[in-house]
């Protein structure tokens, strides 16, 4: 199994969202993505209200990842902009995160189910191997 490391983008959400800013930030967000499989993680921090036209934008960008086999992942929420995403049930859409360091770590780490699978492929390796 080879394992791909990916180069993950932080992109800063402005603090306050309107058309054109979005569109700025869909077109900066567009070079990143050049790429197969994007790596994205979007910082929160800023943002003072997770309102509609936030959402929007987040479900915009995920969009375009998901186009390209590539994921979007949040961090450093502020906690009403949590109960917002839950409320609408775009929460489910993303993995959220504390700070950036650990958004990014999570691009590196195999999935529960992959490291899982290659457990049990080595120890029927090993099984195999000192059976002989």
């Amino acid at each position: 199994m080879t394992l791909r490391v990916c180069n993950v983008e932080v992109k800063q959400l402005p603090e306050e969202l309107n058309w054109k800013r979005a569109r700025l930030f869909l077109d900066e967000l567009e070079r990143c993505m050049i790429t197969d499989r994007p790596c994205i993680v979007l910082d929160c921090s800023n943002v003072r209200q997770m309102d509609r036209s936030v959402i929007h934008l987040l479900l915009r960008c995920l969009e375009e990842a998901i186009k390209r086999n590539g994921d979007v992942k949040l961090t450093a929420v502020p906690e009403a902009g949590r109960t917002t995403l839950e409320l609408t049930g775009v929460s489910r859409l993303f993995e959220i995160f504390e700070t950036n360091a650990d958004a990014l770590s999570s691009f590196h780490r195999l999935p529960t189910e992959a490291a899982l699978h290659i457990t049990s492929l080595s120890g029927s390796y090993l099984t195999s191997e000192n059976a002989a």
